[in-house]
């Protein structure tokens, strides 16, 4: 959509025309963005028994890895939030995938040159510096993605759909996840260092970038009238109206200014989504981190990446089905991720009593599928769809200038959180079995639903609840 038009114009059916042509091409890139993220992120945790017996970095300094991952990419959602709705979106998204895949390259400088054997101290601090900026690079994807869906699917029927096309759109972490670990899993068939299990996306990465940097961020840019601009004028002209009416008149405008983050959170639901998001991401990430690790203990490296995938499988149905239930419910979807997450409690308890004697295949493939559907599918919706909802608040509609904010709150919430859980990780495993860590997320995801039990409430009740609005 290289053609330039005038900024507003009468013909509602030619703009709907050309938002609607162009937002399979901005689904492509932002998705494909995502994918490229989540493979570069994933490719590391398949590896990481490798890095630990091969590289000979210990358990503490993979478990410290992920700590700083989660803590520079929580600060990162709720800067880079902002920074897209600061800046050209397709310039931070770019960058993003530039950093990550230069970051990957230089963890694979460590290990060419085998640093951990030639000073540990030195070794430990130089991969620790470049996850600290790896985070920072991995977080663009998911706030500054959000905020370029949400203006190019702005019209009456992508907004009835949100549900439904977000959680689609989000498949893109688990498409990537699941390359990550058939491409490693492919290396280590084919006899060849693992360390390619790094290069690979590294250099994916780059080249995404590159394409990435031709998007179209906003459809205002180019020229198409969407319903958040129509909604923006008309309070111009009103105000506009007032003034004149005051014998004053009204400065140039030069579009929507982007929300800070006070405002973001005086927006209703935003704090207590963000709150029960962090439990919700802590048990994805402790399962996206060390499910592979955990699987190692029972089976080669090869087979247990294979068997984790199954994770990652289940969890892209569970963003399309939460969307698309949520959707057949007007938007209700804090009753849907509720139930979600109490049927997961009950699988990670079986986990909790038969994981240290070990599980069949079989068994494993079943209920890692089934765990991946009932993880995936709230956290997918709720830094998308339910983002979306928010960042649409009559307080702020026709300002398009707020998504990317809201959703690097919530995501980077939930990122500090996790981050914060993920240091208990290694130390109960090490004293008390994978038996504490499952019961251990047990009350993570209890924490996070109870959190969520007001909004439950007055989603069951609308008419008990002092508020009817559905967000």
């Amino acid at each position: 959509m290289s053609e330039s038009k005038p900024l507003l114009s009468n013909d509602d059916a030619e703009n709907l025309r050309r938002l609607k042509a162009y937002q399979p091409w901005a689904f492509f890139i932002t998705f494909g963005g995502y994918f490229m993220s989540h493979f570069s992120r994933k490719c590391y945790s398949t590896v990481k028994h490798p890095l630990e017996e091969i590289a000979g970095y210990p358990t503490w300094v993979l478990s410290a890895m992920d700590t700083i991952f989660m803590a520079t990419y929580a600060a990162g959602n709720i800067i880079n939030g902002k920074l897209g709705d600061t800046f050209n979106p397709t310039y931070i998204l770019a960058i993003g995938l530039l950093g990550s895949g230069v970051c990957l390259l230089a963890i694979n400088l460590a290990i060419w040159f085998d640093f951990e054997h030639l000073n540990e101290f030195y070794a430990d601090s130089y991969i620790y510096i470049i996850y600290f900026f790896f985070g920072f690079f991995q977080a663009t994807g998911g706030p500054v993605g959000t905020a370029v869906m949400g203006n190019w699917f702005s019209d009456a029927e992508s907004v009835k759909n949100r549900g439904l096309i977000f959680g689609f759109w989000t498949c893109h972490q688990y498409m990537g996840d699941i390359t990550a670990g058939l491409c490693t899993a492919l290396i280590l068939q084919l006899g060849l260092p693992y360390w390619w299990a790094l290069t690979i996306p590294a250099l994916s990465n780059i080249a995404w970038a590159f394409l990435t940097a031709q998007l179209v961020a906003d459809p205002v840019s180019v020229g198409i009238v969407t319903a958040e601009l129509k909604l923006r004028m008309e309070k111009l002209e009103v105000k506009r109206k007032e003034l004149a009416e005051k014998g004053e008149t009204m400065a140039e405008d030069e579009g929507p200014k982007p929300i800070s983050y006070a405002a973001a959170l005086a927006i209703p639901m935003v704090a207590q989504y963000a709150l029960a998001f962090g439990f919700f991401k802590l048990t994805n990430y402790v399962l996206f981190f060390w499910l592979p690790y955990f699987l190692g203990n029972h089976f080669d490296d090869k087979t247990a990446n294979l068997i984790a995938l199954l994770y990652s499988v289940g969890m892209m149905p569970g963003g399309v089905i939460v969307g698309y239930v949520s959707d057949i419910f007007g938007g209700r979807r804090a009753v849907v991720i509720g139930t979600f997450m109490l049927t997961l409690i009950f699988f990670l308890a079986y986990f909790a009593v038969k994981s240290e004697a070990g599980l069949p295949p079989s068994t494993l493939l079943v209920l890692l599928g089934c765990m991946g559907i009932l993880v995936g599918g709230p956290n997918n919706i709720i830094t998308s769809a339910v983002a979306a909802d928010l960042a649409s608040h009559p307080s702020i509609r026709g300002n398009n200038k707020s998504l990317g904010t809201v959703t690097g709150l919530i995501n980077g919430t939930g990122s500090i959180t996790a981050s914060l859980g993920l240091l208990a990780i290694g130390p109960l495993e090490k004293n008390y079995g994978w038996g504490s860590v499952w019961t251990f997320l047990i009350v993570c995801t209890g924490a996070g639903t109870l959190l969520m039990s007001t909004k439950i409430y007055a989603e069951l009740f609308p008419g008990r609840s002092s508020s009817n609005v559905v967000v």
